[in-house]
């Protein structure tokens, strides 16, 4: 298998057929003739393709080559960035880049991308415009506060920041709306088992299955854990390094603050919860440890009833023989 290593930008992408320093490396245009001018210069059968994950950018790229059958692997731009101190990188251009990328291919051997289903893509579409539009609610929020407090506030400006809370305020509900009525259609079943645990709504189980790809993408709630950014860190050298850090936060930061609100409402309501956040803080531990343990815990309940297929029975224990 030969690996082939991709530099995706917006207008262009950089490829290097091999990571020898002489290779040949070509540039193509970002676009679905550019995608097929490169298609044609590979095989399905004897090459690989690596490139970062490097958003909007790489969706195209990525879509065509599956489709024509080409094994792709999209890979966290951090592990590349690491793999390249190991290398002892000092010159960073395109080229350079993808050949970098095609020599990460070829020692670590990456694990093919499996192609979003369509439903999954929608649902993400929708979930990041959803939250463009509260930043974008909340900015505008906190102009008209600010504004107010001014001596004189002009009512040509009031009335327009008025008309634009009320019209963010229309299009999220109405996003909300689409996104919950579109993921009770495709995961009805997943959606109620979710919300049967206590402490997760609608807008959380979407998010949950948006991320997970309908709890496909990971075997155990260890994997999932770690994904969201929520296990915690720890550093042991000898006798001199002992450090119980903090979580890793890699992942999507929205879906992590998601859960550790969703958190502060299972105390009141989810028996096993409000038990863990007790016992961690007799024990101790600050308030925002526990927190993201409870946070940690709705998520091992919540891959716990998808893969089994029941729902959450609160209070709930297990005889164990």
């Amino acid at each position: 298998m030969t690996y082939v290593g991709i530099d995706v930008s917006k207008a262009t992408f950089v490829v290097a057929y091999s990571s020898a320093k002489t290779s040949r490396t070509r540039t193509f245009k970002n676009t679905v003739k550019g995608v097929h001018e490169f298609i044609q210069t590979i095989s399905p059968a004897t090459h690989h393709c690596v490139l970062e994950a490097t958003g909007n950018y790489s969706a195209l790229l990525v879509y065509l080559l599956s489709e024509a059958g080409i094994t792709v692997s999209l890979e966290n731009p951090l592990k590349i960035k690491n793999f390249a101190r190991v290398m002892l990188t000092v010159i960073k251009t395109d080229e350079i880049d993808a050949r970098l990328i095609a020599l990460y291919g070829e020692k670590m051997q990456p694990a093919p991308y499996k192609l979003r289903s369509e439903p999954i893509l929608i649902l993400k579409q929708k979930r990041t415009v959803l939250r463009q539009l509260k930043k974008q609610l909340v900015a505008t929020r906190n102009l008209k506060g600010s504004m107010e407090v001014l001596p004189f506030f002009d009512p040509k400006c009031k009335k327009t920041i008025e008309k634009t809370i009320v019209f963010l305020e229309k299009q999220i509900k109405g996003m909300e709306e689409e996104l919950a009525s579109l993921a009770q259609g495709e995961y009805k079943k997943q959606m109620d088992l979710l919300t049967s645990i206590k402490g997760i709504g609608i807008t959380l189980a979407a998010a949950l299955i948006v991320a997970t790809g309908g709890f496909t993408y990971f075997d155990n709630a260890k994997q999932l854990t770690r994904y969201l950014g929520l296990s915690p860190t720890y550093q042991q050298s000898g006798t001199s390094v002992n450090v119980k850090g903090h979580i890793n936060r890699n992942g999507d930061s929205a879906l992590r603050s998601q859960l550790y609100v969703a958190a502060f409402s299972s105390l009141r309501c989810n028996t096993e919860c409000k038990a863990c956040f007790d016992r961690l803080r007799s024990n101790g531990k600050p308030g925002k440890v526990a927190v993201i343990a409870v946070a940690n815990k709705l998520v091992r309940q919540a891959f716990a009833v998808v893969t089994q297929g029941k729902p959450y029975v609160d209070g709930f224990k297990s005889e164990k023989p």
